[in-house]
């Protein structure tokens, strides 16, 4: 433990993908995400930056010049920076993609072509090769050359429109970059199939994973949304979890919907209040709908009694109702929770001290996972890559 609060980073033994060389040329997050779980899956991942580096290198805040944006996502790699419009670099990178396992893209479709590594090249060159390209939109149709960043991709498909109406509110932007995160998810699947089926075949191939099917597939309400017209008011299930606090200030999510049969006779149960079912404004389903504020400041006023979280908890499981505590980020990375199951790491800031960065999530009995290694510089492997994998003497270098 390197605090009270973070398990170390440190780890050894073979992860699922030891001997994997990944060529890594993704920038931003949909990519380096991608990638980013492949290095803690235990692949080689070499990641390609031009001169002026990855953009998310300059966001803040930044310790020690290292971007904690960047470090979340890039953590592990090793980095090579290359000018790709001199062509030593292509010869260079040409080279290596012949010995790879795994190429990684997300620019938009015909980049990697005009930069002369386009896939059909590469693939012919490497037939074991799998080409994997993270894009907005993918790699044909229509849209295949639009620009693409998430936010706009969550208002293209639909994640905004709906979000609003669910709320009854104006569309607004989400905080979070859902569409990038889930192509990258996406994206390691893909991956790791195509793995998979080469292990059987001898060939790679292509795999091509876009952000705007990424946010359809990731939303579960997408097929109830085709299904056309429906003769009741669909609300998800999240927002039916009421919100509560606490006496001791502390808000608190019970997942459950009051008004239904079942769960309001479990809230009934658990505040031992069973004359509330016989009460007339709360005698059924359309009644209880129809006065759910006041249920829900019958609900409010009895966990607002309660100033222990774990007690709160013990009662409402009781009733088989489940709860959980509104926590920020640094709170859930102080909790027990997080410390046993080393789900906040600290990476070294190239500094002397720590950064802390989320875990992978996976566990296996019989492989290691994990953050290793630390966020590089621009380029700090050259030397290294080239003469370990290239067998390049230091005058060439």
């Amino acid at each position: 433990m390197t605090s009270d609060t973070t398990q170390s980073s440190n780890q050894s033994g073979a992860g699922p993908l030891d001997g994997v060389l990944v060529l890594d040329f993704t920038c931003v997050l949909a990519g380096p995400h991608c990638s980013r779980l492949l290095t803690d899956l235990g692949a080689n991942v070499i990641k390609v930056e031009p001169p002026e580096g990855d953009m998310t290198r300059r966001l803040l805040p930044r310790i020690h010049s290292i971007s904690n944006y960047f470090a979340q996502q890039n953590c592990g790699k090793l980095n090579i920076s290359l000018d790709l419009k001199k062509p030593e670099a292509l010869a260079l990178l040409l080279k290596l993609a012949a010995q790879a396992d795994v190429i990684l893209e997300n620019f938009r479709p015909g980049v990697m072509e005009r930069m002369g590594l386009g896939p059909e090249k590469l693939c012919k060159d490497n037939p074991r090769l799998i080409f994997a390209s993270i894009s907005g939109y993918g790699q044909d149709g229509l849209w295949k050359n639009r620009r693409a960043y998430a936010p706009l991709v969550h208002a293209e498909m639909g994640m905004i429109e709906e979000a609003a109406r669910f709320r009854g509110i104006e569309p607004e932007a989400d905080p979070l970059a859902h569409a990038d995160v889930y192509a990258g998810l996406y994206g390691v699947s893909g991956v790791l199939a195509a793995l998979y089926q080469r292990s059987i075949t001898g060939r790679g191939q292509r795999v091509d994973t876009s952000m705007a099917e990424a946010l359809l597939m990731a939303n579960e309400y997408t097929a109830i949304e085709l299904a056309g017209p429906l003769d009741f008011e669909l609300r998800p299930i999240s927002m039916l979890s009421p919100i509560f606090t606490m006496g001791s200030g502390r808000k608190i999510q019970v997942g459950g919907d009051p008004i239904i049969g079942g769960n309001f006779r479990s809230y009934c149960k658990a505040m031992q209040r069973p004359e509330l079912r016989e009460d007339p404004r709360f005698a059924d389903h359309s009644l209880r709908s129809e006065n759910r504020d006041e249920l829900l400041a019958e609900i409010g006023s009895w966990v607002a009694s309660f100033h222990d979280e774990e007690k709160l908890e013990d009662v409402l499981s009781a009733a088989a109702l489940v709860m959980g505590s509104v926590r920020s980020l640094e709170e859930v990375a102080a909790t027990d929770w997080a410390k046993e199951r080393g789900a906040i790491v600290e990476v070294d800031d190239r500094h002397g001290g720590t950064m802390k960065v989320p875990n992978t999530p996976w566990r296996f009995s019989d492989a290691n996972s994990g953050v290793t290694g630390v966020p590089a510089y621009r380029g700090e492997h050259n030397a290294q890559v080239f003469s370990e994998i290239l067998d390049l003497d230091s005058e060439e270098i």
